[in-house]
């Protein structure tokens, strides 16, 4: 048995003073109580406040080595992308592996103790298969085991090229490798691998520009019961592409193809209409916001308290990883409410924790972790209250003031994995300069 004691921690939706949080051997609470001096079993302090591990429900691991390249020029959404096509054509499994390695050591410096990974750099460049065919996924898992946090694999089905007026158009060379040829491929595929203690399996269409309607269907029917996460109207071109194609907007064609439920995630979600909305909301699909990307993107501000009033819970995201940073994603969910409408506390602090922590990991298939609460994984996040940062902070409020660098301790199913503000088992800061170096190396030579 490990205690965890607390002078200040988030339970049951509002901040305990002098909490002592017991673990047993495997990794859940086993009792939360008031500190008790007399304790007997191995006493671990966390200072400042401590919150349930933070979940970042959408991620791209590659992207992050896009931090810092995609400004010159301004440009927009699909010119970024050609940047990102590069990034993708130098990976393979050992490189994918290493660079994943590093970039979840940097979430889980941050808080992150639950990844979603939006997976869909599949097969080789010229788009064959790996002789192991899910070689790439197992290195996503692999990377985020050694990183010490739990990951769902969102495998992507992704088929087309883009969508317009005339209907789905070909794959590009640069996007071969992400698709499986059709949707039958991608869940053969995908069926070969399993979950695990710390893994779960799930699935995600790529988008409604790359997955056309019938194939929704079989994507749909191919993973019953596992997470699925869709991105959804995250540029106003999509959604008009999709209007010129089908008539309906993404999420209207999502709807009629049986996607969306309880366990379906729309990530971005920021073009709706108002019935759009609604049926997010009725289906109680999850929707994702990724906030730093969404600006970094010039993608927009999405509807967010407009669907959580009408059922749709909020969760977040890092997708691009302009900035791994979960905190400032949760504060985000309410500062882009205070632009969008010059009001303040749309968004209250428990309901910012509530997408940070329980609804995000939710959506990602982990029904047992995002609660400092008996019968939890113990996931907890310690976030420093002294710091230039956080100082005088209401500790209930502290998620709007503190920022990634405030997180002193994170534990992951009771084994610490951060400590002091460093990864107890990786150089992230080496690795990340060593792999991000090494890709871009890559891209030159190929462009000479």
């Amino acid at each position: 048995m490990t205690v965890f004691r607390t002078q200040a921690a988030w339970v049951d939706g509002t901040i305990a003073r002098g909490v002592d949080i017991h673990v047993g051997a495997n990794g859940f609470i086993d009792a939360v109580a008031p500190i008790d001096q007399n304790v007997r079993d191995e006493l671990v302090e966390l200072p400042g406040v401590v919150y349930p591990g933070f979940a970042n429900a959408h991620s791209h691991a590659f992207h992050r080595a896009l931090r810092g390249r995609t400004h010159g020029d301004g440009g927009t959404f699909w010119t970024w992308r050609q940047g990102m096509y590069q990034a993708a054509s130098t990976l393979n499994p050992d490189s994918y592996y290493r660079l994943a390695r590093a970039v979840y050591g940097e979430m889980v410096l941050a808080g992150v103790t639950s990844v979603g990974e939006f997976h869909y750099v599949h097969h080789n460049p010229n788009g064959t298969a790996y002789s192991d065919p899910n070689a790439m996924g197992h290195a996503l898992i692999s990377a985020a085991t050694d990183a010490g946090l739990r990951i769902t694999l969102l495998d992507t089905c992704y088929l087309s090229g883009g969508l317009d007026k005339t209907g789905h158009v070909d794959l590009q060379p640069e996007q071969r490798r992400f698709s499986d040829g059709s949707a039958h491929t991608w869940a053969n595929r995908v069926s070969a691998m399993a979950d695990g203690a710390s893994v779960r399996i799930g699935a995600a269409i790529h988008s409604v520009r790359a997955v056309p309607r019938e194939s929704i269907t079989e994507v749909v029917a191919a993973s019953p019961s596992c997470p699925l996460h869709i991105h959804v109207s995250e540029q106003p071109a999509e959604n008009q592409a999709c209007l010129d194609a089908y008539g309906c907007t993404p999420t209207e064609l999502l709807h009629a193809s049986g996607a969306l439920s309880e366990r379906t995630t729309a990530v971005h979600a920021t073009h709706l209409t108002a019935n759009d909305i609604a049926l997010l909301g009725s289906t109680r699909t999850f929707s994702c916001f990724c906030p730093t990307t969404e600006r970094d993107l010039a993608d927009g501000i999405g509807p967010a308290t407009a669907l959580a009033s009408a059922g749709s819970p909020l969760c977040l995201g890092s997708d691009q990883h302009a900035v791994i940073d979960l905190l400032e994603e949760a504060r985000a969910l309410e500062m882009h409410e205070r632009l969008e409408t010059n009001q303040r506390g749309r968004i209250q602090p428990a309901e910012i924790v509530s997408a940070l922590t329980t609804a995000g990991h939710e959506s990602l298939g982990w029904t047992d972790v995002g609660r400092i609460a008996v019968g939890e994984r113990a996931d907890l996040v310690a976030i420093r209250t002294d710091t230039v940062r956080t100082a005088g902070s209401d500790p209930g409020q502290i998620v709007l003031s503190a920022f990634a660098a405030d997180v002193d301790t994170v534990v992951v199913d009771g084994h610490v994995r951060v400590s002091g503000g460093r990864h107890v088992s990786i150089d992230v800061q080496g690795e990340l300069v060593r792999e991000i170096s090494e890709l871009w190396a890559q891209v030159d030579n190929g462009q000479r």
